[in-house]
Formats: C-alpha cells, structure tokens, sequence
C-alpha cells in the first residue's frame, strides 16, 4: 500500500519499519536484492510520520458526534468552503510557493475531509513561483459553486503575476488555466453569486486614492462580474474603508466573503492583522453594493481577549467562511494557532470549524468576548472515518506507486526532473541538484506538512556518496533561512551523518558522528518533543544511535523566521559546491 493512515488507538510501528539487517549491504526490501544506486543519487524506501500529541491522548474522542479541532491540522491556512446542491461540500486552502498549489478537500459531513487533489496542479496554473519567497506566491483562494451555471470557481492572488481565477464543472478533476483580472487590485478576491443570476468580485483593497492614514489602513471593495465573459463590468466601489470601528484605526480588514442569508446580505472579513489580535468582524445591508452597517458586537471571532498563560492555547483566529449544512445549520471555518505555552509553534496557521450562533437581532457569530475555541466539538450524526486526519494518526509511504501521494510537495515547481517512482520501482529516486533550499528555485526536495508538535518521522535512505560534495537525507523546512537538515555525507575520507542548522548561505554543524564507508542503507529520524528535536540514526538492525538531542524547535519557528507557512518535512539531496 502507498500510504496507510491511522488514528492513534491503532498506533503500532511495526518492525518492518525500522528493521535491518545485521549489515546494511545484505538488506533486501521484499526478499529482493538492493538496487543499483546511481552517483549523486538517494533511494528511499519509505517514509513514516506519527503525531503524538498529549492533548489527543489526554482527551480520547467519543467515538461518534465528536471530532477534533484543528480539523486540518498543521498548515492548512486561509480555509475556503462551499457546496453544491448534491450535499457535496469543498475546503481549498493557502499554498504560497509550494507546488502543486491549492489543496482541495471534499466531506460529505463537514468532519471528514478528504483531499481530491490540488487545484493548481500544472505548472502553465503557477506562474513566476520562481524567484519569489516561500511566503510569496498563492495567497488565500476562495472556492464558491455558482448553482446557475453548475461551475465551481477558485480565486486567488498570485504575488508575482496578480489576481486571477480557474473554473471546473468536476471539482476532482482538472481546472482551467488561469484567467486573470487585471481590474481587481489589492489580495484575497472572494466570488459571490446571487439568486438573481448576477455575480460579484469583492476584496482587499488599497487605502482610498492610495493615501493610507497609518499602517494597515485598507479598504473592502466590490465589482460586478460578469459570468458570460469571465470579465469583471462597471465601477469598482468601496464598502468598507478601515473596518469595523473606523475611528478605532483598526487594521488589515482583508479575506472578505459576501452572503446572501434571508433576503439579507452579509459581508464577513477579517480585521487586526495574522498575530494574536486577529480576528474576524461581520457588516450587513441591502445590496451588495451596500451600504453596509456593522454588527455593534464585533469582533464575532477571535481569542485575543483571553489569558496569555491558559493551557493548551489555540490563538490568531480568524480568515473565517460560513457555509449552511444540507440540514440547515450554519458552520464556520477558519484559520488559528496552537502555539506551545503561548510562545511559538512550528505548525502554522491551522484549519479549525465551529457552528454558528445567531444573534437576537439577526447576524451570525462563532465567538464572543471571551467564548474559547473548543478541542473537541460536537455534530450530531458523525462518525470519525478511518482515514481522516485529525488527532493524533501515524502516515507510512513505501513509495509502490507510479505518483506521489497528494500530501507531498516540492519547492516552485513540480520537480519532477529531479524525482522519479518509476525509474527503481518500489523506491522514491531523488537525484542530487545544485539548487540549494536556501534558494527561491525548486531544489531536490520533496516534504510534507508538519501535523503536530510532538512526532516522529523516519525515512530509510540508500546513499552512497563519492566526495565532499553529496549529501542527503532529512530537512525540516521553515524557510529559506531557517533549516535543519539531517544527512548522509563524507567529511575527509570518512562517512559521517550530520545535522546542521541552515541559515541563508551558510550553515553550522551542530552534531556529527562517523558511520561505516561500507554502509549504504542508513535509517533517519526524527523525534520531536515539541519544544525540541533529537535526532537518530541507524545502520544496523533495530540499533538507533542518538546524534544529538534537545534541538531549539524554536528555530524553525514563525516567532523566529516570520512568514505566512508552518514548517515542512522530507526528503533532500543537494549538490554542494567545492570546498563549501
């Protein structure tokens, strides 16, 4: 099986996935003989990732009605839904620079969600990803289904190359190439489609005539859109210029969702910026070319009024969209944080879900004052799938396909000259490049998504290099400046693995160790205690040697580094330059 998800009751690392040998040279993956290992070239038999969360352990899931928060765990940030008038429902995500771009997501419940693929999946879709940062590139899509002409659209900002959108009648199929909209300016275009037919493009936007009254003054504004033509027609108007409380001088008002709720619309947007004043505030009116008057109990999401020294603290909520159930409930989803003791975290922002309340004079809200986002929340009539990934849940790829799992990315672009599962069948072949990940190019690279704060991910690696000049194996990714990478090189005339901790154009060994020139077959790994990484190695059968331990997880942190991503996983080979 290419990949096997389990939820934690089922946890068990079976020996099969840190066995060898009693020598590297005589192991054999399925009674098989080792292959051929080409120069400059690393094989991966497999890759395993088990979350081990306490909170999960401390706070077992009833086994139906009940799911956890985050629903999404790790980064899934800028969360989008819709659903059509099957009872099918769709969650898009953020992508920045990664490739392919825009997961997408389908439940038929709200609480399982499966990922169907990416709407970004060619490269003709990501254009100039290439020289931008890792927090660059797709910024917060907005999927919504138009009932009149039974098209899904996505759109989205590209940072290098604009706004622009893609459309498809099968949403698990492919999307149309982009189609820009040179007269939308500013990020987070949303669609709304009305009952009369008529549809509207409304977004973030500049300051009025670009002469911004302090840092972060932004606007809210509208344009009609056209469905014939693909093309947005007449004026563009502003609707909201700061916020919701304008003499309050609040901040980035972005992400805006247009609704239609009994005769009623509503236009919901995030205020405060993507820290720990976050949040999200709802407006109502008439038209949706307003004007619109907002709700006097603002903000309707956010944690920023709660003790700093809570336990377990879920933080930075908001970027929210509403979506009413087959049954008639609303539901909300929206973006937030799990820092660890409310300093750092290296998951990114997370995909969380809530129902919404309704007020006595009529407008929808998730949290108020100092409501805290629950771990575990009730729908009636669920049960957890087997699959799903929230919780704790252990991932094994033994790389048997012709394609790679959709959880697995590359750098920019699809990689796929420097990747190969078919050119030594049953291993992941990943050919050594010059391009370094401290560049803002696509490397050898090929990771995942961090999920928890306390794992353990493994990857066992046939690797032999020539010279000074090769090394592979693990890298932890936040950005361009801020790496660990857990390798496979040669130091002098001796085999070694390593870590180092990678800054922009140079690195520093923290740890390293000798290993037989004879061994070819070395299993990595990775422990993370949330605070903390240690990292290990083995050559021999079911023999780990710790490398290092206590590792600052810190570093690869968005207190750290900044940015807009969570931290990512995988598999690396680079190509080093002479005497680096």
């Amino acid at each position: 099986m290419k990949k096997v998800i389990k939820p934690w009751f089922t946890f068990l690392f079976s020996a099969c996935i840190v066995s060898l040998t009693a020598t590297s040279c005589s192991f054999t993956k399925d009674n098989k003989s080792l292959p051929t290992i080409g120069k400059s070239v690393a094989l991966f038999d497999h890759f395993s990732y088990i979350g081990q969360d306490d909170i999960y352990t401390s706070n077992p899931l009833p086994e139906e009605n009940c799911f956890y928060n985050p629903v999404l765990p790790g980064w899934y940030s800028d969360p989008s839904v819709c659903a059509n008038d099957q009872g099918d429902y769709f969650l898009v995500t953020s992508s920045f620079s990664y490739f392919p771009g825009v997961p997408i997501f389908h439940s038929r419940d709200l609480v399982n969600w499966k990922q169907v693929g990416h709407v970004l999946n060619r490269p003709s879709q990501l254009v100039n990803l290439t020289g931008q940062g890792i927090s660059g590139g797709i910024f917060a899509p907005a999927i919504e289904y138009n009932p009149h002409n039974k098209t899904y659209y996505m759109v989205t900002t590209n940072v290098g190359a604009g706004n622009f959108f893609v459309k498809t009648q099968d949403p698990f199929g492919e999307w149309s190439d982009p189609i820009m909209l040179p007269s939308i300016q500013g990020i987070d275009p949303s669609f709304f489609f009305d009952e009369d037919g008529r549809a509207y493009i409304v977004n973030n936007d500049d300051a009025p005539n670009n002469k911004p009254e302090y840092n972060g003054h932004r606007t809210i504004r509208i344009q009609e859109f056209d469905v014939q033509t693909d093309q947005t027609v007449g004026p563009r108007k502003i609707l909201i210029d700061k916020g919701a409380c304008p003499e309050d001088k609040p901040i980035w008002i972005e992400g805006p969702h247009l609704y239609k709720i009994n005769g009623r619309y509503f236009l919901m947007s995030a205020e405060g910026g993507t820290g720990g004043w976050h949040s999200e505030v709802i407006f109502r009116g008439d038209s949706p070319m307003g004007p619109f008057t907002p709700w006097e109990n603002n903000p309707i999401l956010s944690q920023r009024e709660l003790s700093a020294d809570r336990p377990n603290p879920i933080t930075c909520a908001g970027h929210a969209d509403l979506i009413q159930t087959k049954e008639g409930d609303w539901w909300a989803f929206f973006l937030a944080c799990r820092p660890i003791n409310n300093k750092f975290e290296n998951l990114g922002r997370e995909t969380f879900a809530m129902p919404v309340k309704w007020s006595d004079d009529g407008f929808p809200y998730i949290t108020q004052q100092k409501d805290v986002i629950p771990v575990i929340v009730k729908r009636e009539g669920t049960k957890r799938d087997s699959t799903v990934t929230f919780g704790n849940f252990e991932v094994h790829d033994t790389f048997d396909e012709n394609t790679l799992d959709m959880s697995w990315m590359t750098l920019r672009g699809p990689a796929t000259d420097l990747y190969s599962l078919t050119e030594t069948p049953g291993y992941l072949t990943l050919k050594g490049s010059p391009v370094s990940a401290t560049e803002k190019a696509t490397p050898a690279f090929i990771c995942r998504r961090m999920q928890h704060h306390k794992f353990e991910c493994s990857t066992r690696m046939l690797f032999n290099p020539s010279d000074e000049t090769e090394k592979a194996g693990i890298l932890l990714f936040k950005d361009e400046r801020h790496q660990y990478f857990l390798s496979v090189g040669i130091e002098g005339k001796e085999k070694q693995v390593s870590l180092q901790q990678i800054e922009k154009n140079e690195s520093k060994t923290l740890a390293s160790s000798s290993i037989m020139n004879e061994a070819t077959v070395i299993d990595l790994k990775v422990v993370s205690k949330g605070t903390v990484y240690d990292f290990y190695y083995a050559t021999e059968d079911n023999k780990w040697n710790l490398l290092c331990k206590n590792i600052d997880a810190s570093y690869l942190s968005t207190t750290a580094a900044g940015g807009f991503t969570g931290t990512t996983m995988g598999m690396y080979n680079i190509l080093l330059e002479k005497n680096h």
